[in-house]
């Protein structure tokens, strides 16, 4: 025999059965079974004096021999749709219309708002260009003061050293006026003295001539008065390299003085050697004596 299942709804303490069962007899036997489930929920509720209001997890067993389960239900109210008044007419094209309306308000805002936004990022943009060309007028105005103020320094040293290089000049020629006024009243004897002065001073002048006139040809103008930033940079480059060059060939000078001091020193030692072992009474120095 299957398991026959009731469910039941409450809507008063006495529970009502109202919903079909499963069974294998005949529609006789199940009338009389749910009759039978009517007074076992009487005998149950009587029992137990459950409240009315809770009868949603309620689940009770008839009798072993029927094999019956009966579950007790919440009644749950039938909704109703609302009713429309006979009276007034739903205007169905007056509501499209008016959410029309409102959604292309509402999109005339968010385009309104956009191209505010975007009204005030082209001032912001059109600012920050301002600012940046003022910057760089700024910048180059800066460039040329600081330039001017560099050649009037570079033309202000340039004549300082011309002034302290005429004054000593001057001076020179003053002391050698004075000398040759004095040894010209001691007497004629010393006129071979004032020719080799003469010509001692005449040796002066030409290597300070003959070095001056090499740094000339050497040290480059820098000529950066009308350069921009890419002819400094192209003139800082060239520098770069003409020092790069002067201090290989310093270098390579240097390396060979030390060179040749050492082959100095060595041919030195071979000397001595050579004489502290010469055979005869030459005269030499053996041993840091002469004999």
């Amino acid at each position: 025999m299957k398991q026959k299942v009731f469910f039941c709804s409450v809507k008063s303490i006495t529970p009502s059965l109202f919903v079909s069962a499963e069974e294998d007899e005949e529609q006789g036997e199940g009338g009389e079974t749910v009759m039978q489930c009517a007074d076992y929920i009487d005998h149950i509720l009587e029992k137990t004096h459950a409240d009315t209001n809770d009868y949603s997890n309620l689940s009770v067993k008839a009798s072993p021999q029927e094999n019956l389960s009966i579950c007790i239900l919440p009644l749950v109210t039938q909704l109703a749709a609302p009713k429309i008044p006979e009276g007034e007419r739903v205007d169905f094209d007056d509501i499209h219309r008016k959410r029309m309306e409102k959604d292309l308000l509402e999109l005339q805002t968010l385009i309104d708002v956009h191209f505010e936004q975007r009204k005030k990022e082209e001032e912001e943009l059109i600012g920050l260009k301002a600012r940046i060309e003022s910057r760089r007028a700024e910048r180059a105005e800066q460039q040329r003061v600081r330039a001017e103020k560099e050649r009037d320094r570079q033309t202000r040293i340039a004549e300082e050293r011309q002034r302290k290089e005429d004054e000593e000049a001057k001076k020179r020629a003053d002391d050698e006026a004075k000398k040759k006024k004095v040894l010209s009243n001691m007497g004629a004897h010393f006129g071979g003295f004032l020719a080799k002065a003469e010509q001692r001073r005449g040796k002066r002048q030409t290597a300070r001539e003959i070095k001056k006139k090499t740094l000339s040809e050497r040290r480059k103008p820098l000529a950066i008065e009308n350069l921009r930033e890419d002819g400094l940079r192209e003139r800082a480059k060239e520098m770069w390299e003409w020092i790069y060059q002067l201090e290989s060939e310093k270098f390579d000078l240097t390396e060979k003085m030390r060179r040749q001091k050492y082959e100095i020193n060595v041919l030195l030692n071979r000397i001595q050697h050579a004489q502290k072992f010469k055979k005869g009474h030459g005269k030499g120095k053996v041993g840091g004596r002469w004999k």
